[in-house]
């Protein structure tokens, strides 16, 4: 199955919210998607942990799948995640998705009950026979409480056709080495951990899925086009100078952090929806001078 060329900065954005985190409001969400593309970022990902797609109701999680991809409308390709805790649920998005346009689909296997390893790979391979478009399988224990092994997920990548990319959010560069070791250097991986943007290219990653994008895409295209360049020392540089700010997002948590960076850069994309909290005051501030830091 021909993947398309995903590589570099991939933006991951929020899902704007009306008053009291109701409602959906779209135009916030095009600003923020052009204001992405037009800074050069390689690719859109909507949906994510970052986008509160865990969430959204059915009718919500459409309209901001339908939006996205017609507002992006392939002026770079798009990721949308369709993780969802039920097979069927995830097969629901990933149809409607590929049915939008979308370039890939990112999957995660949430869950409530542990899954077992036949459980996960029975998950995407139902996923994969429901569409035609590639998936980025995507680990992050942190939000799905599924740890995926590097073995699971070469098992799953060799065992699904259209399983040809690989997102690893654990936050251990090890797990990375291991795949580039492990998958002979066939194995497409991403880094979904931001403090680990510089170990992870030095380890093979073919791009960074970064909500950081949304607030400093500049830096963060920098810091790439030096490691393409082999620029070892300039790289360096430009990591560390974002580092506070990418351990800020990080801890803070990505749909807080990232619409209080927003509408202090001028864009207005609402709270998170509860039980998530806006950042307090003195979080708003310490964010505020982080951004001033970097301007």
């Amino acid at each position: 199955m021909p993947t398309p060329k995903i590589h570099g900065i991939i933006g991951y954005t929020v899902t704007p919210f009306g008053a009291n985190g109701e409602g959906l409001d779209l135009d916030a969400l095009g600003r923020s998607i052009d204001r992405m593309i037009d800074a050069g970022v390689h690719a859109i990902a909507p949906l994510g942990s970052t986008g509160e797609g865990a969430y959204l109701n059915d009718a919500e999680w459409d309209q901001v799948a339908e939006f996205s991809l017609q507002h992006v409308a392939k002026r770079v390709p798009t990721i949308v995640s369709v993780s969802d805790l039920t097979t069927a649920k995830a097969i629901r998005r990933a149809r409607f998705a590929q049915a939008q346009g979308a370039d890939v689909v990112m999957v995660l296997p949430a869950s409530y009950w542990k899954l077992s390893e036949a459980e996960i790979l029975a998950h995407y391979q139902a996923i994969g026979a429901s569409i035609d478009v590639p998936i980025m399988l995507y680990n992050n224990p942190a939000t799905s409480g599924t740890d995926m092994s590097v073995e699971l997920i070469l098992k799953i990548f060799h065992a699904v056709e259209n399983v040809t990319l690989v997102k690893e959010s654990t936050g251990d560069i090890q797990r990375m080495h291991k795949l580039q070791l492990l998958g002979e250097g066939q194995v497409p991986f991403y880094n979904g951990c931001n403090p680990l943007a510089l170990e992870a290219f030095a380890a093979g990653a073919r791009g960074w899925c970064t909500a950081a994008a949304n607030l400093i895409p500049q830096l963060n295209l920098d810091l790439y086009q030096a490691v393409l360049e082999h620029d070892l020392q300039r790289a360096r540089a430009l990591f560390y100078r974002q580092l506070p700010l990418l351990d800020f997002i990080l801890k803070g948590g990505l749909p807080a952090t990232v619409k209080a960076g927003l509408e202090l850069t001028g864009l207005n994309a609402g709270e998170p929806r509860r039980p998530v909290f806006a950042l307090n005051d003195s979080a708003r501030q310490q964010l505020q001078t982080l951004l001033q830091t970097l301007s």
